[in-house]
């Protein structure tokens, strides 16, 4: 399998938690990693996954080191919801509003995040090789490890360079209270309604109760209608059933590429080409 790797630092962060041996669940580890550079852009402790206390941790992380272009994280708690009809929560809501693209990784394909997991195993690893002394905070051993993470460890990946040599802070700076998105195409965009859907062609389609006061912009492809909020794509209809249902990115990019259809994002940042495969490892 072909190894994906963004070309610069900051387009793309992977996010997760780091599930910890029974003895050790006083801590959950919230790991940011910039997939370019593999430099620990923020490795926090946390007692669970509460969505108010990773979204402070997370405002920390960019504003010390401003936004990623997108983020790439599993089907988990607080930025998922498995007991939703759309998945969508506001942890993730809040994101998206920032205009950071979300990416969702495969279900049961933990291969798809295989750069923060070959880091969550060396920091297990380093656990048990160097046990928190009684009395050190974990926020302060995670420190120490992500110090050496990013300035000491080299990186066989990078050319045995340490990740630091590979890192910019982003320019992209943090909006605590960002502004309505403004589409490029304004005669597809729907205000979504209190029951979490909107109307389009005499029909009712569901897209999420997380964007409920929220505009969506519509894009159609061939029979299909892609959601965006701001610059995810977050839903998919089909005009011939009236299905509402999960976006599917790989059905969506090879329908693209059928079409010869690649147009800007919402938004108008530069488009994926429809060979893009961003979850690929």
């Amino acid at each position: 399998m072909k190894r994906f790797e963004r070309e610069a630092p900051n387009q793309l962060w992977q996010m997760d938690f780091k599930g910890m041996p029974e003895s050790r669940k006083q801590c959950l580890p919230l790991v940011l990693l910039d997939d370019h550079s593999r430099y620990l852009v923020g490795l926090f402790e946390t007692q669970g996954t509460r969505a108010a206390p990773v979204c402070q941790k997370l405002t920390a992380a960019f504003e010390e080191h401003g936004l990623p272009e997108a983020m790439l994280m599993d089907h988990g708690t607080p930025w998922w919801n498995m007991q939703s009809q759309s998945g969508w929560t506001w942890l993730t809501v809040w994101l998206m509003r920032q205009g950071i693209r979300l990416y969702m990784s495969g279900f049961r394909h933990p291969q798809t995040q295989g750069k923060i997991e070959r880091v969550n195993g060396c920091l297990e690893s380093a656990m048990r090789k160097r046990p928190k002394p009684a009395g050190q905070s974990w926020q302060s051993w995670l420190d120490a490890h992500r110090q050496e993470h990013n300035h000491v460890r080299p990186h066989e990946a990078l050319n045995m360079d340490v990740p630091a040599q590979h890192w910019t802070p982003s320019p992209r700076p943090f909006q605590p209270e960002p502004r309505p998105w403004d589409y490029d195409t304004p005669q597809n965009v729907r205000l979504v309604r209190q029951n979490g859907s909107i109307g389009l062609h005499g029909r009712c389609y569901f897209v999420s109760r997380a964007f409920i006061g929220h505009q969506v912009q519509l894009e159609f492809v061939e029979d299909r209608v892609v959601v965006y909020f701001c610059r995810t794509p977050v839903r998919e209809f089909d005009l011939a059933s009236g299905a509402s249902r999960h976006f599917d990115f790989g059905q969506f990019r090879r329908a693209r590429t059928q079409a010869l259809l690649v147009a800007p994002d919402p938004g108008g940042y530069a488009p994926a080409t429809p060979q893009e495969t961003p979850f690929l490892e």
